[in-house]
């Protein structure tokens, strides 16, 4: 920790206008030593439960490894359904940390790691950890049945407090398992809802409205409060369809508040992540502001503090408060997900959207406080969080404004701070407990995922268990605390990048302007269709007898442009052309080339959403896959010609009169034959490779994406790149490919393909001619017949919509896709229950359409092949789902998810690269049966495996053959720098696509020797008399 400044030289917070700020701070202080002193008078004994429960926690809490360690091992705890598998747990989870675990756990668990699976020792070890979790899941949760949480609530209610129940769900995959909890929160209002109402009033809030002069019947506050996800309401909350996400939502929330209304219970709806909190608060104004609804005052929100824009939406739902007439209830809460929020925005390279500081986070929320109390016709507040501080604050402000006690509702946790809310209920607060209910040990697992999220924050769960914690720090003005420089300790998250590289973001189709440009480029667009692409060779544009015809497959009535198709002459023209012109470009200073990238890179940027929608329309691509490849696209310009600044320096190895210089030199002309699937990302990489290397290019798209290669032959144009340096080159691959790749005046091929063409075309840059002057170097990255694991561990909410987005996402055709899954024991059969019910919930819709998940696949040829490939699946194995594509097929190209299991050993499905929306799925017994299964194809391309064992997961790392391994995450993702893509076998050839090891194939090494001395005098040794 940093050394603190005096107390006289540090900030002092700004004065409140209106407010005696010196006498709020002291009033803070005061009440938070007075309920300092009674906590600490409360503490439990030695000899109950709860105080070794306790010095678990503060184990935990003041150990960073420890706290990891212990709540991933309570998120599997579930799984984990045998004594064996237990144990093994155990042993893999804490073996590696044994020094830190208190001695009290060092000697229950002694000698773990020796203990044999079968054994007696075992079975005991699996029953205490079992029972023990469940004890402490019993403590922080208020029951599993209806019964028991009646039984909780009522205790509560005796004892003086409100509640709040908080169900606590799994992941919601499919729109069955949304019914299935828009139900379970409709039974927990009518089962408990009638209960309830039938209890008066706590007679201290009866006796405050008195003194207010109100009536007992004005004094009623609803008892029952249920904490509500909107996303558990729908399995596809996604901002990007923000009209169809509302409408489903809405179906399913409407008849819960209608029940709420008549049960006289209030419902606190849940702002999220950042990413959906503006679709929330969209569909929480839109129903409350419905005649049914608009006068109804119990129905509100939560406002996360740590959120940047915090204050900006309360202020907005001011606004609108005013306008509906009634007021809402807000609960102030510190936030729930801060390194959630903080890793997204490193991945997306997005802004971060939380504070990123403990003391920032806790002056906002003093901020937002002063703001809910000083507008109580607006707002009806409650002031939730473990910070003592904060809490004694709320208070202090609350008296200044001469607000009663009894008025200000404070919500605390549930079986971690009863003694907090006891001290503050003897001020005379009105308390409200926050209770999780739900399966008790599934329940656990969640919790777990809560702590390993908060327990940085200052809280009295940490505060509680930490000696290092002092009552002045607790009550530090969180101004003040700010220059002490408390500075979270996140560094451990991310690694500072190459030469402080970051990737280009992807737009957030969360912020309404980011969709309305997306459409607005759409409809611009779609008013370009029909235009004529030409040859471009030496920078003149050629025509051609034939023209490629080139339509939209989500519906084929739209032609989209007409591409000229070269003839084998004017392939020959274009080798000639470019041999030409790489006389002048290859001397070029390397500076100078990567500005040209750089320039490149930024006309990107300026047409990305242009880019997109060609790419919308053309390829078949959503929404969002269509901008990351843009985005991808910018990513390698920028990566290609940092790289090229540091290649283009010599390393040298000097002796005395000896100098050795290790250089770069351009290789000459470079035939890019680029994909459809990825036509401007992949594209865009081979070409800023070689170009930037001081080769010339000549551009060979696939021809059902010429139109997007077009536009960016546009942009390189524009960019200034000399004539004949790159040359556009459209036609059909089966005509001018082997004119190509067979050429002896090309020296190099860059394919991105299928692993079909992707042989034929390194066969024919193998023929060495007579006439040739080098030997061609060929660099491909081709398909694969890529696997899944999902281990019997394997938290299933994650590794089913992982396994979707990987098998799915761009209809299957993304050479990384997931067509093979392998599921380990016993969770088979669940697994694919909720697989099947979540991928018959994808939406099949032309790209375009913003709430499209899967389109269209390529063109007609890829199409049939698919369906044939279909019917013989149907014919030979089981059918697990079939899903049909209606009206859509009449119009464009397209094939619906289709899931097959039982597969023949003999069948060509176990070794054929499919390409497209069909998954097969295996069982296997084990890690080693499920490894052998994925390792047995000729690919080594994308692998994945989902798992929570440790010694599972650094296996994989060993076994998997996998050019690109993804543990616990999707497969299809292959980010610029981060994670460089290729794979092995019949794969590739070649180094990985944006990584440190491809540029240098673009280029010759060279080492010079020069000899520095003269006729026996050496400069070296000479010395001045």
């Amino acid at each position: 920790m940093a050394k603190r400044k005096s107390a006289s030289t540090l900030a002092q917070p700004q004065p409140i206008p209106g407010v005696d700020d010196a006498r709020i701070e002291a009033e803070t202080t005061q009440l938070g030593e007075l309920i300092w002193r009674r906590l600490a008078a409360r503490q439990p004994s030695f000899f109950e439960q709860r105080w070794w429960d306790d010095r678990i926690l503060a184990a935990a809490m003041n150990d960073e490894s420890l706290k990891v360690q212990m709540f991933r091992f309570v998120d599997v705890l579930p799984r984990l359904k045998t004594h064996q598998s237990m144990t093994r747990h155990l042993q893999e989870y804490f073996d590696e940390i044994r020094e830190h675990l208190p001695w009290a756990i060092q000697l229950v668990g002694f000698g773990v790691e020796q203990v044999a699976p079968n054994s007696i020792l075992s079975r005991t070890l699996a029953f205490n950890a079992r029972n023990n979790a469940q004890r402490i899941a019993k403590r922080l949760m208020g029951g599993e049945s209806t019964d028991d949480v009646l039984k909780t609530i009522h205790k509560l209610y005796r004892q003086g407090y409100l509640f709040s129940l908080n169900y606590l769900s799994s992941k919601v995959v499919s729109q069955a398992e949304a019914d299935q909890y828009q139900q379970r929160y409709l039974d927990m209002l009518s089962s408990l809802g009638a209960e309830v109402s039938n209890w008066p009033a706590h007679t201290s809030y009866a006796h405050a409205a008195a003194v207010e002069g109100k009536s007992a019947a004005t004094a009623e506050i609803p008892q029952l409060q249920l904490s509500l996800k909107l996303s558990s309401l729908t399995s596809d909350f996604r901002p990007l369809d923000a009209q169809g996400t509302m409408r489903v939502v809405l179906e399913r929330l409407r008849p819960i508040l209608r029940l709420a209304i008549e049960q006289q219970a209030i419902v606190q709806i849940e702002l999220e992540h950042s990413t959906t909190n503006r679709l929330i608060l969209d569909i929480v104004q839109q129903v409350l502001s419905e005649k049914e609804f608009q006068s109804w005052a119990d129905c509100g929100i939560t406002l996360p503090a740590y959120l940047k824009t915090a204050e900006s939406d309360l202020t907005a739902l001011a606004t609108w408060v005013q306008k509906r007439g009634t007021p809402i209830r807000i609960c102030l809460t510190k936030g729930e997900y801060w390194n959630q929020e903080i890793a997204l925005a490193q991945s997306k390279s997005w802004p971060v959207a939380v504070f990123e500081e403990e003391w920032q986070i806790d002056e906002n929320y003093e901020k937002l406080s002063r703001a809910l109390i000083d507008q109580p016709e607006l707002f009806k507040p409650v002031f939730a969080g473990q910070s003592l501080r904060s809490l004694c604050y709320v208070l202090a402000y609350a008296q200044a404004r001469n607000l009663p006690r009894s008025r200000v509702e404070l919500q605390l946790r549930y079986g971690l701070a009863d003694e907090q809310a006891q001290a503050f209920a003897e001020l005379g607060c009105r308390v409200r407990i926050d209770t999780p209910v739900g399966h008790h040990v599934k329940g656990m697992a969640r919790l777990a995922r809560h702590f390993l999220e908060n327990s940085a924050n200052d809280s009295f769960l940490r505060q509680g268990y930490s000696a290092e914690v002092s009552i002045e720090d607790l009550l530090m003005n969180p101004t003040v605390a700010g220059q002490t420089a408390r500075v979270r300790k996140t560094s451990k998250m991310w690694t500072v990048p190459p030469q402080g590289f970051v990737n280009e973001p992807v737009t957030d189709f969360s912020m309404p302007a980011h969709r309305e440009a997306m459409q607005g480029a759409i409809e611009k667009v779609e008013h370009q269709f029909g235009q004529t692409y030409s040859l471009i060779i030496n920078g003149r544009r050629e025509d051609t007898r034939q023209n490629l015809t080139v339509r939209s497959p989500s519906d084929k009535s739209k032609v989209l442009g007409l591409v000229a198709s070269a003839s084998p002459e004017q392939a020959l023209a274009a080798i000639d052309s470019a041999r030409r012109a790489f006389v002048r470009w290859s001397v070029i200073e390397a500076s100078y080339r990567a500005e040209y990238l750089e320039l490149i890179a930024r006309e990107l940027r300026q047409r990305r959403f242009e880019l997109a929608a060609w790419q919308i329309f053309e390829c078949g691509k959503p929404w969002a896959e269509a901008d990351a490849d843009v985005a991808e696209a910018i990513d390698f310009c920028n990566y290609y010609a940092m790289q090229m600044r540091e290649l283009a320096e010599p390393q040298r190895f000097d002796i005395a009169d000896e100098e050795n210089a290790y250089f770069y030199r351009p290789r000459g002309v470079v035939v890019v034959i680029s994909p459809w699937n990825f036509p401007m990302a992949v594209l865009t990489g081979m070409v800023a490779a070689a170009l930037v290397a001081g080769n010339t290019v000549i551009i060979k798209p696939a021809e059902q994406a010429s139109v997007t290669a077009a536009k960016l032959m546009e942009i390189l144009q524009a960019c200034g790149i000399p004539d004949g340096v790159i040359t556009f080159l459209p036609g059909i691959g089966e005509e001018i490919g082997p004119v190509l790749a067979g050429s002896p005046d090309v020296d190099l091929v860059a394919f991105t393909g299928s692993t079909e063409v992707g042989l034929t075309v390194n066969q024919s840059a193998a023929q060495v001619h007579a006439a040739a002057q080098s030997i061609k170097r060929v660099i491909t990255t081709l398909s694969g017949h890529n696997a899944i694991i999902v281990d019997a561990d394997a938290d299933l909410d994650d590794a089913v919509t992982g396994v979707i987005e990987s098998a799915f996402s761009y209809a299957g055709q993304k050479c990384s896709s997931c067509s093979r899954v392998v599921v380990i024991g016993e969770i088979y059969d669940e697994f694919i229950k909720r697989l099947v019910a979540a991928t018959s919930d994808l939406k099949l819709a032309r790209a375009e359409d913003p709430a499209c998940q899967i389109g269209p696949v390529i063109d007609e040829e890829s199409c049939k092949r698919l369906l044939a490939l279909i019917e013989d699946a149907k014919q030979t194995c089981e059918v697990i789902l079939a899903m049909e594509t209606g009206s859509l097929a009449k119009k464009g190209y397209f094939v619906g998810p289709h899931i097959f299991a039982n597969i023949p050993s003999e069948s060509r499905l176990n070794k054929e690269e499919i390409c497209g929306p069909i998954l097969l799925v295996y069982k296997a017994a084990d890690l080693s049966e499920a490894l052998g299964m994925a390792n047995s194809v000729p690919y080594a391309l994308a692998g994945g495996l989902y798992s929570r064992s440790p010694a599972n997961l650094k296996r994989a790392k060993q076994q998997f053959l996998a050019g690109n391994l993804y543990l616990n995450t999707p497969v299809t993702t292959g980010l610029v720098a981060r994670q460089p893509f290729g794979g092995f076998k019949l794969s590739g050839i070649g180094s990985k696509t944006g990584g440190p090891d491809y540029l240098p194939q673009f280029m010759v090494p060279v080492n010079v020797t020069e000899n520095t001395s003269r006729r026996g005098f050496s400069h070296e040794t000479t010395t001045e008399s």
